[in-house]
């Protein structure tokens, strides 16, 4: 019977986790960021975003490099959270 509730949970996991979800990596430019304590504001607004795995802000690049599950979240609303927090970014070329 342990055999049965173990297969059934793993089947439930595998079930749950849509398998189109993508994981991303996004570099952002924040060109606002005009003191070394503009990154600390700019990382705890995109690590608020679900979804959003990992966040790298770079003061001297002003850039924010984003890692996250694109079935959770997209870069629109990772923008929107940068530039709610006070610092508007777009897609870095």
């Amino acid at each position: 019977m342990t055999k049965k509730l173990a297969a059934l949970v793993a089947l439930a996991a595998i079930v749950a986790t849509p398998a189109w979800a993508v994981v991303q990596t996004v570099t952002l430019s924040v060109p606002g960021m005009t003191c070394a304590a503009c990154p600390i504001t700019v990382k705890k607004a995109l690590s608020k975003v679900e979804g959003v795995s990992q966040v790298g802000v770079s003061f001297e690049k002003r850039e924010a490099v984003v890692t996250f599950d694109d079935a959770k979240t997209d870069v629109q609303k990772l923008t929107k959270a940068t530039e709610d927090a006070g610092y508007p970014s777009s897609i870095k070329e």
